[in-house]
């Protein structure tokens, strides 16, 4: 198997992490999105949505980094993705939820906007009103977040085994860092993504992502 990605890309973490910690057979090739490799035809032919990543197992391939979680653990018959009704049905739940809430507001509304030109309103009041409102939203999610699907007794999103839920929500809460978040309003989210960093694959995994945010540290944000 093969997957197409790039080190910076939250999308391509949440699959780097599952594959450094799980350890199934995978080789990974990297698109350079600073470069604009992931526009061009060669890539289009792979994605035509020119992102990453891209799962490919053999003639087979697969766009969604969530879907291409459960691909993996469900080929090499992983723990983090049980198979029972219930259990199965809770960790989808949970990664619906941090893909049609969370991320939304809180990467495309306040994070990327302010991160990457491509993203930028077009005008100066836009931006302004994109990123206040994405603010007010990203923080109502992690009052959820903090207060409902964590709680303060598990150590993961859904008691003390990491599932592909954590995989898929600690990045993208992660992400975060990019403009310096505070989440010490929220301490049970705080536990939890120190959790995830206490993982043997994170400090390999998030190398060049921690050299971009700190290429950054200098730039004013307007956080959380």
């Amino acid at each position: 198997m093969k997957v197409y990605y790039h080190p910076a890309s939250t999308t391509s973490r949440i699959v780097m992490m599952y594959v450094a910690q799980e350890g199934p057979a995978v080789e990974f090739q990297s698109v350079d999105l600073f470069t604009g490799e992931h526009l061009k035809p060669a890539y289009a032919a792979i994605n035509p949505n020119c992102l990453v990543p891209v799962l490919e197992d053999g003639d087979f391939r697969l766009t969604e980094c969530s879907t291409i979680l459960k691909y993996l653990a469900d080929k090499t018959h992983s723990p983090s993705y049980p198979t029972e009704l219930r259990a199965r049905a809770r960790i989808n739940e949970r990664m619906d939820w941090f893909n049609t809430n969370f991320y939304r507001d809180f990467a495309y509304g306040l994070v990327y906007p302010q991160v990457f030109p491509h993203h930028r309103r077009p005008t100066a009041e836009l931006q302004a009103g994109t990123i206040a409102w994405a603010k007010e939203r990203s923080n109502a999610w992690l009052k959820i977040l903090n207060d409902c699907l964590i709680g303060s007794n598990d150590r993961y999103l859904l008691g003390d085994r990491v599932t592909l839920a954590d995989y898929l929500g600690a990045e993208m809460v992660g992400l975060g860092e990019v403009i310096r978040c505070d989440f010490s309003r929220y301490p049970n989210v705080e536990r939890w993504l120190a959790n995830m960093k206490s993982l043997p694959a994170w400090p390999k995994v998030h190398e060049v992502f921690a050299g971009f945010t700190d290429s950054l540290k200098d730039t004013p944000f307007v956080t959380i």
